[in-house]
């Protein structure tokens, strides 16, 4: 099924997407049932991107996704929230100069992988190939090729062995564009 008519992006009947307008997809994308994504700002999801079921995406802020990335089962990415501790307050039924809004763009490097019930806060990049324990929070900046459980490194990922695989795919779809 692919409910939005996408090229190259396999959706379902309970996916939702609102703003299609500002989302450049790349190729061979599988966005699953109960997923929520609302685009009111760029946002770039790349080739060989699954976006798993009970992910939402939202803030109004730019959001990337790199090739070969993985978003688990109810992640949450946000590129805006409301900061409720200095003058701010309200929620998105309340004008904007009223709230303490912070809205900060969040990339997701290639061949990352997020971690099922994940939460990404706004300004967040995550470096290439890193994996993010399930649970986690992130708060800040996580370098590449990193295994983090929430803001903590915990070890390095097998980037050699990643990319010698990487290229025998690269080999073996020769033939595809991506």
């Amino acid at each position: 099924m692919n409910k939005y008519n996408i090229e190259g992006v396999e959706t379902f009947e309970f996916t939702k997407i609102v703003g299609l307008e500002n989302i450049e997809f790349g190729k061979n994308i599988i966005i699953d049932d109960f997923t929520f994504i609302y685009a009111k700002a760029p946002m770039k999801i790349g080739n060989y991107v699954h976006i798993a079921s009970f992910t939402s995406i939202t803030g109004g802020a730019e959001l990337s996704i790199g090739d070969f990335a993985a978003i688990s089962q109810g992640c949450r990415i946000l590129t805006g929230s409301d900061d409720f501790i200095n003058w701010g307050f309200g929620n998105s039924t309340i004008n904007d100069k009223y709230r303490n809004v912070k809205r900060e763009p969040v990339k997701i490097g290639k061949f990352c992988i997020i971690g099922a019930n994940s939460v990404i806060l706004p300004g967040v990049c995550i470096g290439e190939g890193t994996s993010v324990g399930a649970g986690s929070v992130i708060t800040k900046d996580l370098k590449p090729w990193g295994v983090y459980i929430g803001n903590k490194r915990v070890k390095d990922r097998k980037k050699k062995e990643l990319l010698k695989n990487y290229y025998r795919f690269i080999r073996e779809h020769s033939d595809e564009r991506y």
